[in-house]
C-alpha cells in the first residue's frame, strides 16, 4: 500500500493488500476470532432486591425463594381462573366433558435444574415435584386448554428419535421390483434380509419355508411381528439368511433385519411408532455367564451342614 495513489486505489487493491498481509485473508473461518455470549460465560445474577430505604421491592422476599413461592402463586391463580370459568359454564348449563386437550406429546417436564436457571434461585426435590404436581393438577380440569400456553412454557419438545435411524433408498431389480436389505443381530445369531415389493407373502429363510424352519408358534410370530404391525401382511416376499444362535435368538435376529428393511417402504410418520414399538431397538440380552464357585450363573451349590 506504501506508495500507491491513494485517489485511484479501489476496493480490489485494499483486497489484494490484505491477503498479501495475512495469508488467511481474514475470510477464512479458522482465522476469525471467536467470542462467546457474556451470557454464556457469566452464570445470571439475581437484581438488586431492595431499595434505598432498606425495604425489599417483593412482597415474598423473607421466604428465602420468593421467586419460587411468586410462580407457585401464579400457577394456583391459573388453576382457580379455570375452576371459576368452569363454574360460570356450569350455571349457564353449557357444561361439558368432552373439551380440547392440551397436546403433551413429544413434549417433557422441565427438569429441576433447568427451573433453578429460570428462577434464578435453588429448589428442594420437594418444592420441584410441587410444583409439577400443580401442573398436573391443572391438566386433569376439563378446560385446561384456556391456560395451554401457560402449561406449554413448562415444557420442553423431545428430540424425536426416529431421526437418527438410517434409512436406505429402494433398490430395483432387472425387473423393476423395488426390494429393500435389512440386517439383525441377537445373541450370537445374524440375519440378513430381503424384502421385495408386490410380492405373495412367500417367506423362505435359508431357502425353506418358514413354517418348516420355525416349528414353534412362539418363533414364527416373532417373525411376522413387523408385517402385522405396519399391515403389510400378504403384500412382501422375504427372502431370508440367518447363522449361528438357537431357533428363539434367530427368530429375533430375523425380526430385528425385516423391520430395518421395510423402513424404505414406510413413511416418516411410522417411523417413529415402529421406534415406539420397539421393532428398529436391538435386544442387548444374552446368557449370563458361569461364576467360579458356583453351580451356575446365579444358583450356588446346595450347602450341607454335616
Amino acid at each position: 500500500m506504501m506508495g500507491e495513489d491513494p485517489e485511484t486505489f479501489t476496493q480490489e487493491d485494499i483486497d489484494r493488500s490484505i491477503s498479501y498481509l495475512f495469508p488467511s485473508g481474514l475470510f477464512e473461518k479458522k482465522a476469525r476470532p471467536l467470542m462467546k455470549h457474556p451470557d454464556d460465560i457469566f452464570p445470571k445474577q439475581r437484581a438488586v432486591q431492595w431499595g434505598k430505604d432498606g425495604r425489599p421491592f417483593h412482597f415474598l422476599f423473607y421466604t428465602g425463594k420468593q421467586s419460587y413461592y411468586s410462580l407457585m402463586h401464579d400457577t394456583y391463580g391459573k388453576f382457580l381462573e379455570i375452576e371459576k370459568y368452569q363454574d360460570r359454564m356450569r350455571a349457564k348449563g353449557l357444561f361439558s366433558e368432552v373439551t380440547k386437550e392440551v397436546t403433551l406429546a413429544d413434549s417433557r417436564w422441565l427438569s429441576k435444574e433447568e427451573l433453578e436457571e429460570i428462577l434464578v434461585e435453588p429448589i428442594s426435590d420437594h418444592d420441584y415435584t410441587r410444583f409439577v404436581q400443580l401442573l398436573e393438577r391443572i391438566l386433569a380440569q376439563p378446560y385446561c386448554s384456556i391456560e395451554e400456553e401457560y402449561i406449554h412454557k413448562f415444557r420442553r419438545q423431545l428430540e424425536v428419535q426416529s431421526k437418527k435411524q438410517k434409512i436406505e433408498p429402494l433398490q430395483y431389480d432387472a425387473d423393476g421390483i423395488a426390494f429393500s436389505m435389512g440386517e439383525g443381530r441377537r445373541k450370537t445369531a445374524t440375519a440378513t434380509t430381503v424384502v421385495r415389493d408386490n410380492g405373495l407373502g412367500k417367506i423362505s429363510i435359508n431357502g425353506v419355508d418358514y413354517l418348516q424352519y420355525f416349528p414353534v408358534l412362539q418363533d414364527r410370530e416373532q417373525l411376522m411381528f413387523p408385517l402385522q404391525f405396519l399391515g403389510r401382511l400378504g403384500r412382501h416376499d422375504l427372502q431370508c439368511t440367518v447363522t449361528g444362535g438357537g431357533r428363539s435368538a434367530q427368530a429375533g435376529a430375523l425380526r430385528l433385519a425385516i423391520s430395518r428393511a421395510l423402513l424404505s417402504f414406510v413413511e416418516e410418520s411410522e417411523v417413529e411408532t415402529m421406534r415406539q414399538a420397539g421393532l428398529l431397538t436391538s435386544d442387548p440380552r444374552v446368557k449370563e455367564r458361569k461364576k467360579p464357585g458356583q453351580e451356575g450363573a446365579r444358583k450356588k451349590f446346595t450347602w450341607k451342614k454335616r
